[in-house]
């Protein structure tokens, strides 16, 4: 369990607060308007009204308690760039900060930030590849150019082995895991058989996925 900070609480943040509920994490959450706060209150540990671009209303926070701060400021940049270098200023362990373009992130990273997400890209790119093909049920972009994708098993490896088909020495490619009726399946050996009904979980360079399964 981890103590988190979040602050901003529109449409993502709200979903942050909602999710990190579920995974049992305390919160504390911060937004400048009340029924916001309200809307979140039997999500979260505890919830403050304010504004964050203010030392004198984050200092008593003890910012530097927390294990993240998580900034999801999405129509003020200028207060997100001030909270999270005020984050920073005050001690603040991690700072993870929203950004909507990569120079909103160039300057988040300039006072301070640990790490900057993207939702509206990240989703666009993950629709984009998931419903552009009628065999990929997920994808998860990782660093580097590097992503795991869940894809329909292809009709012609149906009936053989994982070591048959050998799309690890062909394409670079490794099948992680195997999905079948909801169930996931992590035992994978070369001996390993495919079949109709099954999804399989590849790890692989972006290229290289798309070059095996042809997307």
């Amino acid at each position: 369990m981890k103590s988190i900070l979040l602050i901003g609480l529109g449409r993502f943040g709200k979903h942050i607060a909602i999710k990190l509920h579920e995974l049992g994490h305390e919160v504390m959450a911060v937004d400048k308007e009340e029924e916001r706060v309200e809307e979140m209150l039997p999500y979260v540990t505890g919830a403050q009204i304010g504004d964050s671009t203010k030392e004198e209303f984050l200092r008593p926070l003890g910012v530097r308690n927390y294990d993240v701060c998580i900034v999801t400021i999405g129509n003020n940049f200028q207060a997100s760039l001030e909270t999270t270098s005020l984050l920073k200023e005050l001690g603040a362990k991690v700072v993870v900060a929203r950004a909507s373009q990569d120079v909103q992130a160039k300057f988040l990273r300039r006072v301070g930030a640990d790490e900057v997400v993207y939702p509206e890209k990240q989703l666009a790119s993950w629709t984009a590849i998931r419903y552009s093909s009628d065999h990929i049920f997920d994808y998860i972009e990782l660093a580097n150019g590097y992503a795991i994708f869940e894809i329909e098993v292809p009709e012609h490896w149906r009936g053989k082995t994982i070591g048959e088909i050998d799309i690890r020495r062909k394409y670079n490619v490794n099948i992680m895991a195997l999905k079948e009726g909801g169930n996931l399946l992590m035992t994978v050996t070369s001996a390993t058989r495919l079949s109709a009904g099954q999804t399989i979980l590849v790890l692989g360079n972006n290229k290289d996925i798309h070059k095996c399964f042809h997307i």
